[in-house]
Parts: C-alpha cells; sequence; structure tokens
C-alpha cells in the first residue's frame, strides 16, 4: 500500500468535506444531517481559515483516507519575542478500514514537519484513549499543567 501525505488546499475541500462527513457515520448521535448543505458551509469555513488551520491528507491509490488539521495561534508578543505562534493537532481521522496501518503517524508526522518550519513555540493535542499511544510514540508528553473550563 503506497500512502501519499501532502498539505491540503482549497481545491481539496469538498473531499475534506466528505470525509468530515463520515464522522457522523461514527457517530449516530448526530442524527440526521443534510449533507449538502454541510459540505458547502465546510468548503466555506476552510475558506475562511486556511491561514490559521492547515490540513494534511493522506492519499492510497488517489483515493483520501485520512486527514489531520494543524490549527496556529498566535501568541502574546514578549520582550524579544514579536512572534510567538503554537499550535494545536485537531480532527485527525483515517477511516476504519485502514486505521492501525501506519496512515496516523504519516499525517502526524507532516504536520508537526510543518510546525517545525514554522518554529512553533509547542504544539498541544486533545486526545482520546485509543489514539494517546500514537501521539505518544510522535514525542508528545502528557502534561498536568494544563486546564481547562467549560461553560456550564
Amino acid at each position: 500500500m503506497q500512502v501519499t501525505v501532502r498539505k491540503a488546499t482549497l481545491d481539496d475541500g469538498a473531499a475534506l468535506a466528505g470525509l468530515r462527513w463520515r464522522v457522523t457515520s461514527e457517530h449516530p448521535e448526530y442524527g440526521e444531517l443534510d449533507r449538502e448543505a454541510f459540505v458547502d458551509s465546510f468548503v466555506a469555513w476552510i475558506s475562511e481559515h486556511l491561514s490559521t488551520h492547515l490540513p494534511f491528507i493522506a492519499e492510497v491509490d488517489d483515493e483520501l483516507v485520512g486527514v489531520a488539521w494543524l490549527m496556529i495561534a498566535e501568541r502574546v508578543p514578549g520582550p524579544g519575542q514579536p512572534c510567538r505562534r503554537c499550535g494545536d493537532v485537531q480532527s485527525v481521522y483515517v477511516v476504519p478500514e485502514l486505521r492501525g496501518t501506519g496512515i496516523g503517524a504519516a499525517l502526524l508526522d507532516a504536520v508537526l514537519a510543518e510546525a517545525g518550519k514554522l518554529a512553533l513555540e509547542h504544539v498541544t493535542v486533545h486526545s482520546n484513549d485509543r489514539a494517546t499511544p500514537l501521539y505518544l510514540r510522535a514525542g508528545f508528553e502528557q502534561d498536568q499543567r494544563w486546564l481547562r473550563w467549560e461553560p456550564e
């Protein structure tokens, strides 16, 4: 199996939306949704956010089989640090039939390589239990300093 990972472009928008839509088949709690409206709104969202949310796609035989996003955030500048940015890995997804084949790791490698090129101060990820070993193998460490607030 030949896997190709590359940074996605706006031209990949409909395919990215289609892959994101596949998530709904794994989460029936989403209920009945309008696929066409979702694709349109997702492509518009991508267009508006490409400067802060970089998508990477994995393809096998020219078929989109995985995606990962690197969200980039500007941090408050400091003395001698006029540009401070950090990243967050978001929405990593590999089609169920190809999970465990290294595609997620290849996507993560591409995301972290881009983070290095961009000289991000750090990269975070919020993971589920199944994916945590992937991130640990890639060099992420569990950090007890992070705190989280959610509205009631």
